[in-house]
């Protein structure tokens, strides 16, 4: 079967492909030019509703429009979207309090010689030298109370967010960083406001220091519109797996007992990974959905909303769950690292890992059955039947594909490979929105919206960790080429199979099935000419529109103002679009630490 005969409820048209603003980073080379689009941008945005983000089609349409107005290229694209961005959140910025906003700024803005500071794990440590302007931004915003962060890129910055210590930002960046914020930061109703670096060349570069010093002066009253934001639904979602929230909401049963027993040793690692990090997406989408369905409140005051105990610990069943699957994913996969930190059974043994797996497992249902008088029973037992629908669904996927790898033979069609992510990532989504939705009442209206949008959005998303495989994964498992290396059954290679030459295709069949002596260097490169020449890359690109296109138009459907605006943000924040990778490309793959030996012989042949 082809990527043509894919199954009836795929998306199937591929829509127009929405041009990247990379290809168009110039920042105008004369003052003039760069105050005249800011002063359009300013005019322009005056124009807007305030009252949900500004999204990145809307700011790029506006950005052509202006530039065609003023009669300029559209290589400054990138530049004037960052100006209409300014000018839409200038005054939500300017109206909190300096204590409460991040100033952020780059490393390249230091002097290369002789740079006294050093790093530390939430960047460059400035020190007030005299050598370069980073100093004298980072004390002028100091004496108004800011925090400063001397960094690069926006995971930090909206981790620093969601913990709840600032409110805006305040950043100085070159187009590359910035361009790459629109789907991570803005995106999520964070008041932000930056000045461009005049250069991208990561090394001595420079600024309009005038309007530096201006964002960070910006002070005034509250504007009358306040745009809609889930910052507080992800700070919500967050809190509950702080301690001492964690415990308070699922309170430890072996905590009184000596530190020496073993029973509150093994709680202790539960726990202790539970609260890891991760994105916390899950519960998130739980209590958005929930909100979104209960008036909304969360995404637009302060006040005025909260979530009970009941509705807290049902969201963070979804969590457990998903850190189950992940410590025996690990396990089966034989991953070295999770969140940064080395995997549960490369610190405790696979035996205690795989306890604790069943253990969460264990504690995601009864954080639910324990609130059945809250919650009513009806709706315990419906949220209950989600959660063993989705998960066995998981099971059967990753069944699936730990049958296909200890298979002799290594074909694969690129539907089979997609109905194994259908059951391997879907499920967890539809066990999100859905317990959301039910929390809020009865589900009749989206009974088959939820699945269908769960199975769009899970499919694609596993396209886009395939793709992202290729370049590395720096919030998870910090080195790349694990799917190739571990021999899984991944759309990539469904995709190349179909279309490679009868010897790339041998290949492929001998490389997954570990009959080559290539070392994991040469096995990554060798695949990775594979993928270029029956152009993976870019078929998997395409089919994560089409799964993109299908849930926006989903979405659409919905009658819910606040559940369909919801939807539209998970499609845009989910499916975050990543940058393929370009040929020629050096291999930038590392080997695994501690990789045992029977799987890299496995993997080299040898």
């Amino acid at each position: 079967m082809t990527t043509a005969e894919l199954p009836a409820d795929a998306p199937s048209d591929s829509p127009p492909k929405k041009p990247n603003t990379a290809a168009f980073k110039v920042v105008p080379e004369t003052r003039p030019n760069r105050d005249r689009i800011r002063e359009a941008a300013t005019a322009a945005a005056a124009k807007l509703d305030k009252s949900s983000p500004l999204t990145r089609e809307v700011a790029r349409d506006l950005a052509d429009a202006l530039l065609r107005s003023l009669g300029l290229g559209d290589q400054y694209l990138g530049f004037t979207m960052v100006m209409l961005t300014n000018a839409f959140w200038r005054d939500q910025v300017a109206a909190i309090p300096f204590h409460r906003r991040l100033m952020l700024l780059p490393h390249c803005l230091k002097n290369a010689e002789g740079c006294p500071a050093e790093y530390d794990e939430f960047g460059l440590d400035c020190e007030k030298c005299g050598a370069c302007s980073v100093a004298d931004y980072k004390t002028k915003a100091e004496q108004l109370g800011y925090k400063v962060l001397v960094s690069e890129g926006t995971p930090i910055v909206l981790k620093i967010i969601v913990s709840g210590h600032v409110d805006a930002i305040v950043g100085v960046a070159c187009l590359n960083v910035l361009e790459k914020a629109f789907d991570k930061i803005l995106l999520a109703g964070i008041p932000c406001v930056a000045t461009p670096l005049l250069s991208s060349n990561c090394k001595n570069t420079s600024v309009d220091q005038d309007w530096v010093f201006d964002m960070i002066d910006l002070q005034t009253a509250p504007p009358e519109t306040v745009t809609k934001t889930y910052v507080r639904l992800m700070r919500a979602a967050n809190a509950m797996f702080d301690e001492p929230e964690l415990s308070r909401l699922v309170p430890r049963s072996r905590s009184s007992s000596p530190a020496s027993d073993p029973l509150r040793k093994h709680e202790e690692i539960a726990y202790d990974f539970l609260g890891r990090g991760g994105k916390r997406s899950r519960p998130f989408i739980t209590l958005a959905a929930y909100d979104a369905l209960t008036g909304g409140k969360a995404t637009t005051s302060d006040e005025g909303w909260e979530f009970s105990d009941a509705v807290k610990r049902a969201a963070m069943a979804i969590e457990t769950f998903h850190k189950a699957s992940l410590v025996h994913d690990d396990i089966e996969d034989d991953d070295a690292f999770r969140y940064g930190q080395e995997t549960l059974h490369r610190v405790h043994g696979i035996g205690t890992a795989i306890n604790v797996g069943d253990y969460l497992i264990g504690l995601g249902y009864r954080l639910v059955s324990r609130d059945r008088k809250a919650l009513s029973a009806e709706v315990a037992a419906d949220i209950l039947d989600k959660l063993a629908d989705a998960h066995l669904k998981l099971s059967e996927g990753q069944g699936a594909e730990l049958l296909w790898r200890d298979a002799a033979e290594k074909n694969l069609i690129p539907v089979d490979a997609l109905k194994i992510y259908a059951l391997k990532t879907s499920p967890a989504f539809e066990a999100a929105l859905y317990t959301g939705v039910r929390l809020a009442g009865p589900t009749d209206a989206y009974d088959k919206l939820i699945p269908d949008f769960s199975r769009n959005i899970g499919v694609a998303f596993q396209i886009l960790n395939d793709l992202k495989d290729w370049t590395g994964d720096e919030d998870n498992k910090l080195v790349s080429g694990q799917d190739v290396l571990a021999a899984r059954p991944t759309l990539l290679y469904a995709l190349a199979l179909e279309s490679a030459s009868a010897a790339d295709k041998a290949e492929l069949h001998r490389i997954a099935a570990g009959r080559t002596k290539l070392s994991p260097e040469e096995t990554l490169e060798r695949v990775r000419a594979i993928y270029f020449r029956t152009k993976v890359f870019e078929k998997a690109d395409k089919l994560v529109e089409k799964f993109r296109a299908k849930c926006e138009s989903l979405a659409d459907e919905v009658a819910s103002d606040p559940f369909r605006e919801l939807l539209y943000y998970l499609v845009d924040s989910v499916l975050e679009r990543v940058e393929l990778p370009a040929e020629p490309i050096a291999t930038t793959f590392s080997v695994p630490l501690g990789l045992p030996a029977p799987r890299l012989a496995a993997v080299a042949g040898s």
